[in-house]
């Protein structure tokens, strides 16, 4: 690709951006606008673990999301997206194989509840933090997804407003990623 030609994956890439490491809110730039967001409860680190609520720095992957198709008509986005199940978890504990991975519920392991009564998780896109390889206790379920109101701090993921998530998925393309710090 000659200098001239920009990167088209960089082109939909998103990029988080706080005034401090500490900040649980700040500022998801895409497209040439800029959104308000909310943080995890830690801020953001460069040493991500399991349960440190911090969200963790980094460039990652948008590689696939679930949403309520009972709340929600399918997101239009060329990431790949599906329906999420009532029976829909993901394994936040670091000793089980299935570590930071969907799992189907019940689970007798630690684990986060996908389908939830708010509308956090109305729409759901994973991030390739900690997948690709997996880390035991490198952390996990760090997703971007709808903000709870006010924007009150996440436990480490990234989570906006239902309107700007709507033009998020509608601007990612495959290979898009989300830089935090």
């Amino acid at each position: 690709m000659s200098v001239s030609d920009p990167d088209p994956v960089k082109q939909h890439d998103f990029q988080v951006r706080c005034m401090h490491r500490a900040a649980t809110t700040g500022q998801l730039q895409f497209g040439g606008r800029s959104f308000g967001c909310a943080l995890g409860r830690s801020g953001i680190t460069s040493q991500k673990r399991e349960g440190d609520g911090a969200s963790p720095a980094g460039a990652y992957t948008l590689l696939c999301g679930f949403y309520r198709a009972d709340r929600l008509a399918k997101p239009i986005t060329q990431l790949p997206m599906r329906p999420m199940l009532e029976l829909d978890g993901w394994c936040d504990d670091p000793r089980d194989a299935r570590y930071n991975q969907l799992i189907t519920l019940p689970f007798a392991g630690s684990h986060e509840r996908l389908w939830r009564d708010d509308q956090v998780y109305d729409v759901v896109v994973v991030l390739d933090q900690n997948i690709h390889p997996r880390r035991p206790g490198g952390g996990s379920a760090i997703f971007f997804h709808i903000a709870a109101t006010g924007f009150t701090p996440t436990e480490g993921c990234i989570a906006v407003s239902h309107a700007t998530m709507r033009h998020a998925l509608e601007f990612a393309r495959r290979g898009s990623k989300m830089r935090i710090g």
